[in-house]
């Protein structure tokens, strides 16, 4: 057996939000492996402890958080530097930086100095799939890491609302919103058809929850309002037979199960931050200017989503009642539906 002194101390940054450290499963899972004997240690908010313990890819947490997507402090690492600090929480020196303060023995990031035998670090691509950017970074330095390595565990915890269908309405900023009347229309829809619907909202979501609730007629047994716990959120999605949501951290989630979802993007494209091309995910997008994904009002591409769109999606994915909505042996992998 490994001494516990004997083992590096690996140090990972990626402070973000749900869908961000979803995403980076992959990598974090690539990390594990190339240093299986060692403890890796993932810097993220705390209340995304219980998610990031769930991918099975690091030993521990570091409390650390900054408010919108700025890069915290490290200021809670105790004891002797970090062996190894690995940046995959952005491309600047700001998340550099914060990693060199606590002067680690090797720091890989996009902005680090060239290694000797290495040459410069990988170039940014913008245009670049969040999952496939943080693997091929990593495979830089010799870290092998599979894009498509996503799925969590099947959840111990009974689902708070087993075999309902998720309508998430809620995103971190106004432009990722899509209009509360919209997502009624496609809730009444679903349960004219004898559906059962629960809808989930975060903190502070409670006002938007209720509203779409209202306008749509769904009883407040099936609202799921305040943010449910990580383990209770996990087990809602995975024995879920579909979720309907914008492009938040719910939408990495039901792919993490494997669980049928239809996704509505804009301003960003699916291209960038969308689900794998499997036949189980169904990404919305009407294709237009690049927008800003942290405005303070609905973006104009995600407002070309019509009601009678997103029902239709969700329809083709929603096997018949009583039937198992876990994909089929045999699915085939098809392309995002792109709206022109």
């Amino acid at each position: 057996m490994t001494d516990p002194a004997q083992r590096h101390r690996v140090l990972v940054l990626r402070a973000l939000g749900l869908g961000d450290l979803l995403a980076g499963v992959p990598a974090l899972r690539g990390v594990r492996r190339a240093f299986a004997r060692d403890r890796v240690v993932l810097a993220l908010p705390p209340s995304l402890r219980e998610a990031a313990l769930a991918t099975g890819a690091v030993d521990s947490v570091l409390p650390a958080e900054a408010p919108g997507r700025a890069v915290p402090s490290l200021g809670r690492w105790t004891g002797p530097p970090p062996d190894i600090a690995i940046d995959l929480h952005g491309n600047g020196p700001e998340s550099r930086d914060a990693l060199a303060a606590l002067a680690p023995r090797r720091l890989l990031a996009h902005a680090a100095a060239p290694e000797p035998g290495l040459g410069r670090p990988p170039v940014w691509r913008p245009d670049e799939h969040e999952r496939e950017r943080w693997c091929r970074f990593l495979g830089a330095y010799g870290i092998a890491a599979d894009p498509g390595d996503v799925r969590l565990p099947r959840p111990v915890t009974p689902s708070p609302a087993p075999g309902a269908v998720v309508v998430h309405p809620g995103a971190e900023s106004a432009a990722r919103r899509w209009p509360a009347e919209r997502y009624a229309v496609v809730v009444r829809r679903l349960r004219a058809l004898g559906r059962r619907v629960v809808l989930t909202g975060g903190p502070g979501e409670d006002t938007l929850v209720t509203d779409i609730a209202e306008r749509a007629g769904l009883p407040a047994r099936h609202l799921l309002r305040g943010g449910l716990p990580f383990d209770a959120l996990s087990a809602l999605v995975a024995h879920a037979p579909l979720v309907v949501s914008g492009d938040t951290g719910l939408a990495h989630l039901a792919v993490a199960h494997g669980t049928p979802s239809v996704t509505l993007f804009g301003p960003v494209s699916p291209r960038l931050w969308g689900p794998p091309r499997l036949a189980r995910h169904l990404a919305l997008w009407h294709p237009g200017p690049p927008g800003d994904p942290h405005g303070d009002v609905p973006d104009p591409q995600l407002l070309q989503i019509g009601a009678d769109e997103v029902t239709a999606a969700a329809l083709s994915l929603l096997r018949p009642a009583g039937t198992s909505a876990r994909p089929r042996k045999g699915d085939t992998p098809r392309g995002t539906a792109v709206r022109p």
